[in-house]
């Protein structure tokens, strides 16, 4: 993870004195999780460049972490990406640049806009490559956004999600500091913290002069401060402070919705089972924390369920929402399983219903034709239930073409290659198969979510 900070033109070689870094010198400070280097690979009064380059510890990163009992906590790219972590790491070592407080000397410098060069990187982030455009164009850099091939040995996606950004434009450096500060955290979406009142004052104090009046200022709210009170607190605030400004904050944008697309699934996914025959044993195959099986556990005629997945973190956070099921009348609690699509568990055949909600875009396109032999051949269930993203319908979010909605997404479907890919299994094997929509409909994309529900033929 890294920042590079270029200045050139006349007064270039005054960088070095509002960053407090002898040009001559290398500073390198390890505290905490990193290792924080910055060296000048240019220093004329023409030319001036400082490399920010940071190395974290992998294992601090992890330590004393709630999953400490999960291997998956190492599988991440934290170690990697230009995110809120890489800003925290840096921040003493730009604190002088930041706060805007040199030598007395240097004082008069701390106004004036240099033309600058930003390039830092690589940023893991879901949104979009126009968003992030307009997110900087709105300030007036100039972008170049540059992406790597991705090179597999099978069929996956042919670009890497990951991107580098260069920023061109004629700003003061504790501004262009203040503003990636706000922005970089807001890109990769993944606070490592807790966000509480002091995001806040964060925000006020380094949004000051330039996120009142961004375009894209509700957007970047709420992917900082995450929640709906604390953006309303900020808004109050700044209405307190301001009377006379009218909030721009796009209500669209902050509103909580009213109805989440997960929780539809598992509406859809519940109503369907509570209109099937047969219903009293059910398999939940990547149940993750147990929220659709917790919710199965209320539909009538149901008397067991298995909720299996293989992470270990996700398993304790499962069985903890189970024990709160306990001592319901009616409801049926749910039995965590250790367990993977990929091996086979003889105890999981001949139950009535199997349910894969949003899992098979997690598996290799490859490996899917081993899953679906095991499911309909050797567990054989009466009716498999399976959702899945619709990527056309990708188009509503804005997204790029070939963005997905997770980053372990390994796939995305359209319509018709989700209806043929189940035809294919209709005529493989002795089931029927019936295509359904979830969520908001669109007349030009379809539903968000796609939902097959398998029926084997002897048992209708």
């Amino acid at each position: 993870m890294h920042l590079i900070i270029k200045a050139t033109g006349s007064g270039a070689g005054m960088l070095s004195h509002l960053l407090a870094k002898n040009p001559h010198n290398l500073y390198d400070r390890s505290d905490k999780e990193a290792r924080v280097r910055i060296v000048f690979t240019a220093a004329s009064d023409e030319e001036t460049e400082a490399v920010i380059y940071v190395t974290p510890d992998p294992i601090a990163l992890v330590k004393g972490s709630a999953a400490h009992n999960d291997i998956t906590q190492y599988i991440n790219d934290r170690e990697f990406v230009t995110s809120s972590r890489f800003c925290s790491y840096i921040r003493p070592a730009l604190g002088t640049a930041l706060n805007g407080k040199p030598k007395e000397a240097i004082l008069p410098w701390v106004d004036h806009k240099f033309q600058l060069e930003l390039s830092f990187g690589p940023v893991a982030s879901n949104l979009p490559d126009h968003t992030i455009e307009e997110l900087f164009q709105a300030l007036g850099y100039e972008l170049e956004l540059e992406r790597g091939d991705a090179v597999y040995s099978f069929v996956l996606k042919s670009r890497s999600s990951a991107r580098y950004i260069r920023l061109r434009g004629k700003q003061t450096l504790q501004m262009a500091l203040r503003q990636l500060f706000i922005l970089i955290p807001a890109l990769d979406d993944d606070k490592h913290y807790f966000i509480s009142d002091d995001e806040i004052e964060k925000i006020k104090r380094y949004g000051e002069g330039w996120l009142d009046s961004h375009p894209l200022r509700g957007l970047i709210l709420k992917r900082s401060l995450r929640f709906a009170n604390l953006i309303k607190q900020f808004d109050a605030e700044e209405s307190a402070n301001s009377p006379e400004e009218v909030a721009i904050t796009p209500a669209e944008v902050l509103a909580e919705p009213r109805v989440r697309l997960n929780d539809l699934r598992y509406a859809a996914i519940a109503e369907t089972v509570e209109g099937l025959a047969f219903r009293s044993s059910i398999v939940d195959f990547g149940s993750g924390e147990g929220k659709l099986s917790a919710r199965l556990g209320s539909v009538p005629g149901v008397k067991q369920i298995w909720a299996v997945e293989p992470s270990a973190n996700s398993q304790l956070r499962a069985m903890d929402r189970f024990s709160k099921l306990q001592d319901r009348v009616g409801v049926i609690v749910p039995t965590p399983v250790t367990g993977s699509l990929f091996y086979f568990d003889e105890s999981l055949r001949n139950k009535d219903i199997m349910i894969l909600c949003e899992v098979i875009e997690h598996i290799d396109e490859y490996r899917l034709a081993r899953v679906m032999e095991t499911i309909l051949a050797e567990y054989c269930p009466k009716v498999l239930i399976l959702t899945t993203p619709n990527k056309e319908y990708n188009e509503v979010y804005e997204m790029d073409s070939e963005e997905m909605r997770h980053s372990d997404h390994r796939f995305e479907w359209g319509r018709a290659e989700f209806s043929e890919w189940c035809m294919r299994w209709t005529s493989s094997f002795d089931y029927s198969v019936d295509i359904k929509g979830i969520g908001e409909i669109s007349d030009t994309f379809g539903y968000p979510t796609q939902m097959a529900i398998f029926s084997r033929e002897d048992a209708l």
